[in-house]
């Protein structure tokens, strides 16, 4: 394994604070010396890789390509389902889960479910992540996280940390890794933002060293790994390898999460190798992933279409609507031009069919979701977790 990439160099500090709940013992084995990260500026590096991982990388950016450019002439908005398993994917990286049913409901503003509002909440830093990608900033990395309310420290949404933080253990001294000091933030930021910026790098290789930069940095006090993984799905959109989708990278790194953060930490030692391969492995497991879903999300539009003998225009609006959307409300059909009566005779027979299902009111708003779009969302995030799946 080369080393020519720059490793993550040390700052030796001193912490002594105190938890006044800890016993004597822990507090004397919490205190004392630790060193925190600082980042190296890679604004102007280059990554420098063997050519047989350079040729796998450029082959799945032409794996990815084709499957955007498919989705897009597919005619159905496949894009919006593409983004739910991506939020729910990366928030279950940090161990948030919920049914796809549950996060459809929290996306309507249902809060019954603690988990399922914070993976909605990870869906719409996406769509962030999505919309800015053409101008990506340290402003615009901020309002990724504040869509995403701040993860666990809502009072901190969209801010740069202030503060020490630390992964693992009870203390910067016992802790597996201290990120860079808050003060370096800025500087820290602003680098890795030069390197996003630039157009001469190949787009996977650049996300997955981005990425790694930015963990590395973990500039929130919570949130880092989702906003991290947000920023990915802006790059690619930048350099123009997937404009119609984002690619599920999450759900593809799902299934050997321990490899991951393996990488991660490979990466801090100068090996930039192993995130590469995982990002390219992570995203032809998703693509093999995705095409499954493609098919599942076509039956239900097609189980739709075949309850009335005539498609009108407004069974096609619905159609696309069960196909793209697990729970949707009156309102999402008004904007989309399909007069009322109309709609809730046609939901009334889909409801007969056992298509839609009708739920409690949201803030008093009817509410209906698409049990096979849903059981679609979770059985993708099921073959998402496993070592292997068979590509059906």
């Amino acid at each position: 394994m080369t080393s020519d990439w720059p490793a993550v160099d040390q700052q030796l500090d001193r912490w002594l604070a105190m938890d006044p709940h800890a016993s004597r013992t822990q507090q004397l084995r919490n205190r004392g010396d630790f060193s925190y990260a600082v980042t190296p500026e890679i604004a102007e590096l280059t990554p420098q890789i063997s050519q047989p991982q350079q040729a796998d990388a450029d082959q799945t950016l032409a794996a990815v390509r084709e499957f955007d450019e498919a989705t897009a002439a597919w005619g159905i908005p496949f894009a919006s389902v593409l983004l739910r398993t991506e939020s729910a994917s990366s928030s279950q990286i940090e161990n948030l889960t919920a049914s796809a049913r549950r996060i459809a409901l929290a996306t309507l503003g249902d809060t019954s479910s603690r988990n399922a509002s914070m993976i909605a909440r990870n869906t719409s830093a996406l769509r962030a992540a999505i919309d800015l990608a053409d101008n990506i900033s340290p402003n615009t990395i901020r309002a990724m996280h504040e869509r995403l309310d701040g993860g666990d420290d809502p009072a901190n949404t969209g801010r740069f940390r202030t503060q020490p933080v630390w992964i693992g253990g009870s203390s910067p001294v016992t802790a597996q890794y201290v990120p860079v000091h808050h003060l370096q933030i800025g500087p820290a930021i602003d680098d890795l933002v030069a390197f996003i910026r630039r157009d001469d790098l190949q787009p996977l290789v650049q996300a997955a060293i981005a990425h790694a930069q930015f963990e590395s940095i973990h500039p929130f006090t919570d949130g880092n790994g989702r906003t991290g993984r947000a920023l990915v799905s802006s790059i690619l959109r930048r350099r123009g390898v997937a404009p119609h989708m984002s690619v599920p990278i999450s759900s593809g790194l799902l299934g050997d999460t321990g490899a991951y953060f393996t990488a991660l930490s490979e990466y801090r030692m100068g090996h930039i190798e192993p995130i590469i391969d995982q990002f390219g492995a992570a995203a032809r497991r998703a693509i093999a992933n995705a095409r499954i879903l493609r098919g599942d999300v076509s039956e239900v539009r097609r189980a739709v279409l075949t309850t009335a003998q005539r498609g009108t225009h407004n069974l096609m609006v619905i159609a696309d609507l069960c196909g793209s959307e697990p729970a949707f409300n009156a309102a999402m059909l008004a904007e989309r031009d399909v007069p009322s009566a109309s709609a809730y005779r046609i939901l009334a027979r889909l409801r007969e069919h056992n298509i839609v299902r009708q739920e409690r009111p949201i803030a008093g708003a009817m509410v209906w979701t698409v049990p096979g779009l849903t059981s679609a969302l979770d059985r993708f995030a099921e073959r998402a977790g496993r070592r292997t799946f068979i590509q059906s």
